[in-house]
Order: structure tokens, then sequence, then C-alpha cells
């Protein structure tokens, strides 16, 4: 996947949330705590969780409301992360990616 700012995915983060969406909530969980926990200190993989998480927001308002709670509710715990732990050029990529 692209983003409009011509930044292209590494990761398959978007593809693994699909999967797990049709599993329930539980599942969207564990998919989230495993790949949190994997890809925390990697700042290009943290950001593209980031960005995973506020894209389900939107795939999923005003369609499934506790899916679209729960991925908000992730993606701010995703996103204060990256912000209280990201230093310099990694904060800088990460505003950047993200804007």
């Amino acid at each position: 996947m692209t983003l409009p700012n011509g930044y292209e995915m590494k990761s398959t983060f978007y593809e693994d949330f699909s999967i797990a969406d049709r599993f329930g909530i539980d599942a969207i969980k564990d998919t989230y705590k495993r790949a949190f926990d994997e890809w925390k200190d990697d700042y290009v993989y943290l950001t593209e969780l980031v960005i995973t998480m506020n894209w389900k927001i939107w795939e999923w308002y005003g369609k499934n409301e506790q899916y679209a709670k729960l991925y908000n509710d992730l993606w701010e715990k995703t996103d204060a992360y990256a912000c209280e732990n990201l230093k310099g050029d990694e904060l800088s990529f990460f505003y950047q990616t993200t804007d």
C-alpha cells in the first residue's frame, strides 16, 4: 500500500488486522498485542502500526462501533507510545509519515 504522501508500507499490518476482523474483538486484541510487542522498538513498523490503527478506525466507523472504538483505543495507545519514545530522526520520520 502506498500513502498519499508517497510512502510505501513495508508491513502487512493492514492485511493482518483485516484477517483478525473476521474473528472478532479477541482476535483483534491478540493481533495487536503480538504486533506491538514484536515491533514497538522498530520506528518504521511502529509508525505503520499507528497508521493501520487509524485506517481501521475509519474503516469501521459507522459500520461496527465496537470495532471502531477498539481501534481508536489501540491507536491512542500506540500513538502516545510513539510520541513518548521516539527521538530525533525517528520522531521526525513518524511525524512526516503520519502527517
